[in-house]
């Protein structure tokens, strides 16, 4: 595969560090010399782009004059802390800085196909579905911490104990599929929205891809909100009192 030139400055400086973690963990590269994938590169510019944001907006913090990076952030974090009251409740505070970091990564994964020399992470399955792993272990460690080991387990279990050996295998394979709904809707909608922008911007002329590209910036902040939607609705779940 053709390696974008951040992906290629990341090999050049890590390759030989990277390589000998992976084979340290009993991984083979398959190419030692480039051990570092495009989505790889992808995932940890994103995560340099929103320190650097996190960062900038943290040293202009300002209660008497705030800015207009402040802002954003604040009427983000405000949308984000609203929707969970309403799906989760009034306790839903300790849980709105995860759910604002999944929607911001997600999207930025998926804007960053629009960006020239770039590509969207999110187009790859492995980083749909990585994220969404995160999601099900988060929300799932959350309703343990919230409910306790025996009582979270329980629900597994159905209305009733005679239930349980027909409810248990229903539960887990409930919530397994929730990881495959989650990276199948992700990575299907941003697969199919880069393949419809590149198409378009190949063979017509320059003002028509604009629409698209409208059009694949919405898409991007749709599938970042469902996503970052349905871990709420799943973590909703796993911490209601009624368990």
């Amino acid at each position: 595969m053709e390696q974008l030139w951040f992906t290629a400055k990341l090999n050049h400086l890590l390759a030989g560090p990277v390589t000998a973690l992976l084979r340290a963990l009993h991984f083979k590269p398959a190419h030692p010399e480039a051990p570092i994938s495009n989505p790889v590169a992808m995932e940890v510019l994103v995560v340099l782009i929103l320190f650097a944001f996190f960062l900038l907006v943290r040293s202009r913090l300002s209660v008497e004059n705030p800015g207009s990076l402040q802002h954003i952030f604040e009427g983000l974090h405000g949308f984000i802390d609203n929707q969970g009251k309403e799906i989760i409740g009034h306790h839903n505070e300790p849980y709105t800085a995860f759910l604002a970091t999944i929607f911001i990564y997600v999207l930025l994964c998926n804007l960053l196909g629009l960006v020239p020399g770039f590509e969207s992470p999110t187009a790859t399955p492995a980083v749909p579905l990585g994220i969404a792993i995160c999601a099900f272990l988060y929300y799932n460690f959350q309703g343990i911490k919230k409910q306790g080991p025996v009582h979270y387990a329980a629900h597994f279990m159905g209305p009733f104990w005679w239930l349980a050996p027909l409810m248990i295998p229903i539960e887990i394979v409930s919530h397994l599929a929730r990881v495959m709904s989650l990276t199948i809707r992700l990575y299907a909608n941003m697969f199919a929205g880069d393949m419809v922008t590149l198409v378009f911007f190949s063979l017509v002329p320059a003002l028509v891809p604009v629409m698209f590209l409208g059009l694949h910036i919405f898409v991007s902040a749709l599938q970042a909100y469902i996503f970052a939607l349905l871990t709420m609705v799943y973590l909703s779940g796993a911490v209601a009192e009624e368990h």
